[in-house]
């Protein structure tokens, strides 16, 4: 079974995070929500406090297979800053495991020069700071092993994005029939 990380930092975007945990619990795959606060409690940008399953220290990431990035401010700047965070997508990236990131986030990436020659969308206005990268408005860009997506509103397809790298379309159609999602 496929295993992903999300790090959740204060001020992150609630509904980018936390749709992604739900669609991928849904997909039967495990999810670990990592947090980088320092404490297992996570307050984000929209003052929705909640707990994360482990402290970015406390976590193996070799067992993990992907790991994703939720936007949001000032979470995105909180991820970005983080030393886990940033040696973690350089490493999974550099060994072709999935590195997600939305909204925001995609900008960690671009200062971390894991978009050199991709293709990646992001928030409006975080175009410029996705680094080495071809960008689109597309709701969701899939190149490799990247993932990136634009906000809130396109959480849903974002997390079905996730669940497609590691499952079939069959999976995804069953998840969007739960959801009553017909994107």
């Amino acid at each position: 079974m496929s295993k992903i990380g999300i790090f959740m930092a204060d001020g992150c975007e609630e509904i980018e995070g936390l749709t992604v945990v739900d669609v991928v619990r849904r997909a039967k795959m495990e999810i670990v929500t990592i947090s980088v606060t320092g404490k297992k409690e996570v307050t984000g940008s929209h003052n929705v406090t909640f707990f994360a399953d482990a402290l970015a220290s406390e976590v193996n990431y070799d067992e993990l297979d992907g790991i994703v990035l939720p936007g949001g401010m000032p979470g995105t700047l909180n991820l970005g800053a983080d030393e886990t965070v940033n040696r973690v997508i350089k490493e999974f990236a550099a060994a072709g495991k999935l590195v997600c990131a939305i909204c925001a986030a995609p900008s960690v990436l671009g200062a971390a020069g894991i978009l050199e020659g991709k293709h990646a969308t992001c928030h409006p206005g975080f175009e410029e700071k996705l680094i080495g990268a071809t960008t689109s408005e597309d709701e969701v860009v899939v190149d490799g092993n990247i993932i990136t997506s634009r906000g809130m509103g396109t959480a849903i397809a974002f997390a079905l994005s996730i669940v497609r790298y590691f499952k079939d379309d069959a999976a995804v159609e069953e998840i969007k029939k739960g959801l009553v999602y017909r994107a």
